[in-house]
């Protein structure tokens, strides 16, 4: 590994430049109808950049930045362009009046100027952003386990789609996918550190779900940070756990790594959000547009995530870089190393 590079051994990509073009097409028709279906959503249309000091972007871990700038038209009128949808969509089911059961999706595309750029990440994010009405009764771990696995197996309805049109591409993804709290996985390894931890679970068990991420563990940090204001980390699920989040993990062969293919949970309501930003020290969010109509009331219960467009892809195509599945821009050296080992970037 080189400057965050991973290079498979003589690698070649299975399918040619046009060939991924079209199986890029065929997995986000395919995968996009499926999950609507099983989690019953509808197709909305989404924001590229939302209004400046409302509450509404995501600050994913609260230390990069979005992108901002002025809009002409409307004086000192700051707007950034969207980092996810984590928020917005919960807005959503309010404003379009959701019903319990019923929910949205939408094609999520942000650019995150911060991140850091390897393999599996790109300064350039597309992803399916959903989000589901649920009742109060549907507000516990149970129900969040099932609709993981609900995902799972669209998941992998996916990748057989993709062997049946492409045999070349053999399955590798288990049959089931198993669910570890991150308390239990600090117990079970605990001289690793979290991001080693998930790769020992994965390559034992080839896909896992993380639950309870944001929560400080026995040692005093979180297994991952997270936002307060959108999933639900800190409610107890049973007298040691906390945590109604996660993320899904599957083992990739290829580059022998952990890859996250979504992040999701059930969403905070009013007294869980006053408590999380109480632990964040960001008691001062309160007064925010989407803070306020939260604590008001105005929003359902729901459950939500993303789903990574460009990293599924990557995954059912067995590519070695996020490059070869969307056209990003990446250091002279990455391209060069690239083009040395066969790894064509779009």
């Amino acid at each position: 590994m080189k400057n965050g590079l991973n290079i498979p051994q003589k690698y070649h990509s299975i399918l040619d430049v046009k060939e991924t073009e079209r199986a890029i097409r065929l997995i986000k028709e395919f995968f996009q109808t499926n999950l609507a279906f099983e989690l019953n959503l509808i197709r909305t249309t989404a924001p590229l950049f939302v209004k400046a000091n409302t509450g509404v972007n995501d600050e994913l871990d609260g230390i990069q930045k979005p992108v901002t700038f002025n809009v002409r038209d409307l004086g000192q009128g700051w707007v950034e362009i969207v980092q996810s949808l984590a928020k917005w969509k919960r807005m959503i089911l309010a404003d379009y009046k959701i019903k319990s059961g019923e929910g949205i999706y939408t094609d999520m595309n942000a650019i995150r100027p911060d991140e850091r750029l390897d393999n599996l990440h790109s300064i350039y994010v597309d992803q399916w952003d959903w989000e589901k009405v649920i009742n109060s009764e549907q507000c516990n771990l149970q129900y969040l386990k099932d609709t993981v696995s609900t995902i799972y197996e669209v998941i992998k309805r996916t990748e057989k789609y993709i062997f049946h049109l492409f045999p070349k591409i053999k399955p590798i993804l288990p049959e089931t996918i198993v669910f570890k709290h991150s308390e239990d996985l600090a117990e079970e390894y605990p001289d690793l550190k979290p991001h080693q931890r998930e790769i020992m679970i994965c390559r034992e068990y080839g896909a896992v779900f993380v639950i309870g991420i944001g929560a400080n563990l026995a040692d005093g940090k979180p297994h991952d940070d997270r936002a307060a204001d959108y999933d639900d980390w800190s409610t107890p699920t049973d007298n040691k756990h906390k945590g109604l989040n996660g993320d899904i993990l599957v083992h990739y062969p290829l580059l022998d790594c952990v890859y996250e293919l979504s992040s999701m949970g059930i969403r905070v309501n009013a007294e869980s959000l006053l408590l999380q930003l109480k632990l964040k020290n960001e008691l001062r969010k309160k007064d925010l547009l989407y803070h306020r109509r939260l604590l008001h009331g105005e929003f359902p219960l729901s459950i939500g995530g993303g789903i990574g467009q460009s990293r599924l892809c990557m995954f059912y195509l067995r590519k070695a870089h996020i490059g070869e599945i969307q056209s990003s821009i990446w250091s002279e050296d990455t391209i060069k190393q690239c083009r040395e080992n066969n790894i064509f970037l779009l």
